[in-house]
Formats: C-alpha cells, sequence, structure tokens
C-alpha cells in the first residue's frame, strides 16, 4: 500500500471518493471550493493506494487557514467500500501524516442531535473514532451548535462600553485574563502546557487569521473603566461566527456574558448578516444558557477527537 500526498493530477480521483454514509465528509462542491480558497490545499490530502494511480482506497482531508503552514484539523476520513480493514488502513494513513506534520490536529465531525439514536451515524462514527483513536487521537469532546437566524436586533448595553484596540497585546492581555477559570475545555488543554501570554497570542493569532474583520473586536469596560470582558465577532468559510466571548474572573455571576453576546450579535446584524452560527462544549452549562437566553438555537453537534495535550 503507498501512502502520499496528493497532487492537482489526483484531482478527478479526489472527487470520485464519495462518503454516504450519516456525517459530514468533503463532497466535491467543499473539496473544490476550499481548495480554491486555500482552506484545503493538495499536500494536506493525504491518499492510500494500492498502486500509483490506482483506486484510492482511503483519504483523510485536512482543513486550515489559507497562508498559514500547519493544518489545524481533520475534515473528513473516508475509505472505500472494498476495504477489507478501514480501521487499520486508515489508522496508519493518519500515522503517516501526522509523522509528516509533526503534530496531530484534532478530527472534527459533524452531525445532527440526537447522533446517537441514529444508528446509521453511530456507526458512521464508530470505525472512524477507533482508527482516530489508534492514531492518537483519543480525547473526546462534545460541541453544541448554536444559530441566530434573523431575529430581534439585541439593545446596546446600559452598563458596558466597548471599544476596539489596534494593539493585538492589548487583546492578549485581555485573553489571559479570560482564560484563568474558564470552563472552555480547548483552552484548559492548551494552558496545560504553555504559559497564559504564549496562549492567549496564539489564539489571537488564530482570530486575525479568520475572515472576520479586526476592526469587530472589542473590549468591554464598565462605567468606571475597568476591563469586564472581551467581545470578537468574526467570520469563517461558511460565514458570520461569534467567535469568542469571556468573562474576566472576579466579574463572572453578574450577567456579563449576556451583554457580550448581545453586542456580537448587534454588530453582526446592523453589518446585515441573517444567520450567525456559534459553538460552545456541552459541559459550558453558562454559556449554552446565554446562547438559548439570546435566541439562538441548538442545531447540531460537533464532535472533536484529539490528541492528549501531556503526550504532544
Amino acid at each position: 500500500m503507498l501512502f502520499r500526498t496528493a497532487v492537482e493530477d489526483d484531482l478527478d480521483r479526489l472527487l470520485g471518493c464519495v462518503v454516504d454514509e450519516s456525517i459530514s465528509w468533503s463532497h466535491p462542491d467543499r473539496l473544490l471550493s476550499f481548495l480554491e480558497s486555500g482552506a484545503y490545499r493538495f499536500d494536506r490530502i493525504w491518499l492510500a493506494e494500492d498502486e500509483p494511480g490506482g483506486e484510492i482506497a482511503a483519504r483523510a482531508v485536512w482543513w486550515g487557514f489559507p497562508g498559514q503552514d500547519r493544518p489545524l484539523a481533520l475534515d473528513c476520513l473516508y475509505a472505500a467500500p472494498s476495504v477489507p480493514d478501514r480501521v487499520g488502513l486508515t489508522a496508519e494513513l493518519l500515522r503517516r501524516a501526522h509523522a509528516a506534520y509533526g503534530t496531530a490536529p484534532a478530527y472534527h465531525v459533524f452531525v445532527t442531535n440526537g447522533w446517537r439514536e441514529a444508528p446509521r451515524t453511530a456507526d458512521a462514527l464508530a470505525w472512524r473514532w477507533e482508527a482516530a483513536g489508534r492514531a492518537g487521537l483519543t480525547e473526546e469532546l462534545e460541541r453544541l451548535r448554536y444559530e441566530w437566524a434573523d431575529g430581534p436586533v439585541p439593545e446596546p448595553s446600559p452598563r458596558l462600553v466597548f471599544r476596539g484596540d489596534d494593539d493585538d497585546e492589548v487583546f492578549a492581555a485581555a485573553f489571559a485574563r479570560v482564560a484563568r477559570g474558564t470552563l472552555d475545555a480547548h483552552t484548559r488543554q492548551a494552558l496545560a502546557v504553555m504559559d497564559p501570554m504564549e496562549q492567549a497570542r496564539e489564539d489571537v493569532r488564530d482570530y486575525r487569521s479568520m475572515e472576520g474583520e479586526r476592526e469587530w473586536w472589542r473590549l468591554a469596560y464598565d462605567l468606571d473603566g475597568e476591563l469586564v470582558g472581551v467581545a470578537l465577532p468574526s467570520a469563517n468559510a461558511a460565514g458570520p461566527v461569534v467567535g469568542y466571548l469571556g468573562v474576566v474572573p472576579e466579574r463572572r455571576g453578574q450577567g456579563y456574558v449576556d451583554d457580550l453576546l448581545a453586542e456580537i450579535t448587534r454588530g453582526h446584524a446592523l453589518r446585515g448578516v441573517r444567520r450567525i452560527v456559534a459553538d460552545t462544549d456541552a459541559g459550558n452549562l453558562p454559556m449554552a444558557r446565554a446562547f438559548e437566553r439570546a435566541g439562538y438555537r441548538n442545531f447540531a453537534v460537533r464532535l472533536v477527537l484529539s490528541a492528549d495535550s501531556a503526550n504532544t
């Protein structure tokens, strides 16, 4: 079996890799549009084939911000129906790619609510989960997906003042404060192996790489000028997103999360946006409840498999 990255001449065969299971995948329209935008690259698509130019036995597709060297997430894992050991083959494909990348990006899968009670979805996930686990992606996280769809535009907060700042270091310092005691699993995982300011600067760089405008970012202050939190509307390839919001530890429990979310929603709505998407960890009940209070609807689930940060 040959394992390699794709090249442009492989495109027709890549488009022929069809996933007919009840799970998110890199379908032809997505593959073509993301290759055009730079979110996908041929050197981030790995193939397993019996011989050069033969049938693609397995395909793994990673996603990343256009212009950045490192892939951010595994977006699709495919095995041909003729493969007798899907788990073994795709696990080896992932291991080869991880070795080449020098890291093991997390695997993100999008499914409908109630996926555990949907046999086709559960079956599609089962072999992929086992393969990813064999390749070192052993940490499981479930995130709830929310959407705001052309609802009422929130009023400005009467108790907060929102200001931008051109200095990324100011936002990084605010991120570091907000991260203390966070319920967000990704941030907690990163802080287990990184200095808080290093982690905050990485987050700022990642948000700068997104399609949202830097000028949308806001710091929230109370009427005495004290920092209360951060509100970052943003956008990705699919459209506008909530991005990032958080309250500094000493001001939590006072309902400020509602003010921050309202400001993000309001900003997008005033720019003519009619749909906003957001994710939060299933275990982050305060954030989930804030979305529901703000009129956001839970419409799907994002499942994430990642490497144990202590072993990477």
